[in-house]
């Protein structure tokens, strides 16, 4: 019986594909086989020894210390794609208003009062103050092409909009499902002189921490539309909030509050609302279920940020050993050396590495040996 500990609330859609008869799901379980998690914040988390894997129901890993999980060997693995609709429709929606000023028109016909006859007068006098603009023949600049950019960017192009789209790591399947239209930018400056909007989907890392930055800011378009759904700490909040004091800056949406952003009348800032749709909640518990059900009973690995994709069919004779460890020279030889002093026979092998990390999968049967003529 695998032990699996939930930290967040975790679809139900996605927990019944771990059959009860063989799992065992807790919000209170002691010596766990693996984590599923949302939100919770697990650097200051007391690692059981149990612990064999982790999975994030959801796309970004900040809030899962991945370095020390690599260094013991457990696999996190997280659902990219599985929220990318729903982000796209956030991302969409945040586009309609700030060009149709839809925030500040709304807190304006909140705030009428008198008989019908005397708002309808406001309502004709005050309109001019909330006139936008529409999408088609603007251009977009997309950073960051994963599931979640892909959509974005082809729905923009559908939508009559240029698109410039930046990532250096876009993978082979994801340029297959990028419209040939799509504009290539040669670096994030490249693509940030050109638009009038501009979208982030990248993870927080040291390269990607205050990409949008006041030295930034100069170069781009005049009233251009900054839309952060990805991570705070993307956007130095500071010198947007400056630029848009300034008139530099049209609006700036996003998904993170502040003291600073919160009350700000060309801020859109919605709570962490990106992936919020039951739809998105049943993908990635779906997705990360299946994930933590084919480590834990076959030993593959997909989706995991630490540790290679590697996967090897499994007969139902068969024996299979799952070994993490460093990627370094000379470490398979041992390993096959200790298996056959033990007198097993290796049937098959497979062996993958991912920067650091690597992951051998050996499926073994015991050695046959003949009766002795004298049996």
């Amino acid at each position: 019986m695998y032990k699996i500990l939930t930290l967040n609330n975790i679809s139900v859609t996605g927990l019944d594909r771990l059959s009860r008869e063989r799992y065992e799901i807790a919000s209170e379980i002691t010596h766990p086989d693996a984590v599923l998690v949302r939100s919770f914040k697990m650097h200051d988390w007391e690692v059981p020894a149990t612990l064999q894997a982790i999975g994030r129901a959801g796309a970004g890993v900040n809030n899962i210390p991945v370095d020390q999980m690599t260094a013991k060997g457990i696999p996190v693995f997280n659902a990219p794609g599985a929220n990318s609709n729903a982000v796209q429709e956030l991302v969409l929606t945040g586009m309609l208003l700030s060009a149709r000023n839809i925030c500040p028109a709304w807190e304006f016909a909140r705030q009428l009062e008198g008989d019908d006859a005397t708002i309808s007068k406001q309502v004709e006098a005050g309109k001019k103050d909330f006139v936008g603009f529409e999408l088609p023949g603007k251009t977009i600049g997309v950073v960051g092409l994963g599931a979640i950019g892909i959509k974005i960017a082809n729905t923009a192009i559908a939508l009559g909009m240029r698109v410039i789209g930046y990532d250096p790591k876009i993978t082979v399947q994801g340029a297959w499902k990028l419209s040939h239209e799509v504009e290539q930018a040669g670096s994030v400056d490249d693509l940030l002189c050109h638009c009038d909007f501009v979208t982030f989907h990248v993870p927080l890392v040291d390269g990607t921490k205050n990409m949008i930055n006041a030295e930034r800011l100069v170069n781009m378009r005049d009233n251009v539309t900054i839309l952060n759904f990805s991570r705070a700490g993307i956007v130095n909040d500071d010198a947007v909030v400056q630029a848009l004091d300034s008139g530099k800056v049209n609006a700036y949406v996003c998904d993170f509050p502040s003291n600073l952003l919160k009350n700000h009348p060309k801020v859109v800032t919605l709570p962490h609302l990106g992936a919020s749709t039951m739809e998105a909640e049943d993908n990635c518990a779906i997705m990360v279920a299946d994930q933590i059900k084919d480590y834990l009973e076959s030993g593959n690995i997909s989706n995991s940020v630490n540790f290679p994709t590697i996967k090897m069919a499994k007969l139902p004779d068969q024996y299979r050993l799952t070994i993490a460890h460093q990627n370094i020279p000379n470490i398979i030889g041992p390993i096959t050396n200790a298996i056959a002093k033990a007198e097993v026979n290796i049937l098959d092998m497979l062996n993958k590495s991912l920067n650091d990390a690597a992951y051998t999968l050996i499926d073994t049967c015991l050695l046959y040996t003949s009766p002795s003529p004298r049996d």
